[in-house]
């Protein structure tokens, strides 16, 4: 992946941020231990009409051999198929853990997505906190008056308390 340079990302941020993200992307699917990937390729697999057709023709032919359906084949599991149904719960256990794995590590790779984003929002609070303040002591040092908005200013150029919002939040939030 190429590295754009700082006037390349000063002309064009978006294409700088869909690097960003891609590297990201690329770093989190190259973190993933082999146990994850096998389990990712197994999920894209079953989650894939191939393999649904190929159930569909797997049951349709066991169904049609144990019922007597093909001339000269001796049925091998009689109806209700004891043998089928072993095979199917089985198969159902371990495509249960495929998938219950690869959720996991999408949990944990949306976990640090989260915390990225909540680290993000924070440094861009933090700094439109200082450029406020900035602004407000250049208008007072040049003479403007800044008096009518400063109850809303003064709010937003306080730092936020990350807890206290929080902590606001949770009483506020209905239960679930």
């Amino acid at each position: 992946m190429k590295k754009l340079l700082p006037d390349e990302v000063a002309k064009n941020p978006t294409q700088f941020n869909i690097a960003a993200i891609a590297k990201l992307e690329q770093e989190a699917l190259a973190r993933r231990t082999s146990t994850e990937r096998d389990s990712d390729a197994i999920v894209k697999f079953i989650g894939s009409p191939k393999f649904l057709l190929l159930h569909v023709i797997l049951v349709v032919a066991w169904s049609a051999v144990n019922l007597s359906l093909i001339p000269f084949v001796k049925a091998f599991d009689p109806f209700p198929f004891g043998i089928l149904a072993l095979f199917v719960s089985s198969e159902s256990v371990f495509l249960t853990i495929f998938v219950l794995i690869s959720q996991n590590r999408m949990a944990r790779q949306a976990e640090r997505r989260s915390h990225l984003d909540l680290q993000v929002g924070m440094l861009a609070e933090q700094e439109l906190t200082m450029m406020l303040q900035l602004l407000q002591k250049l208008c007072e040092h040049s003479g403007v008056d800044v008096k009518s908005a400063a109850p809303q200013v003064q709010g937003f150029s306080e730092t936020t308390d990350v807890h206290k919002l929080a902590t606001e939040l949770e009483e506020k939030l209905p239960e679930q």
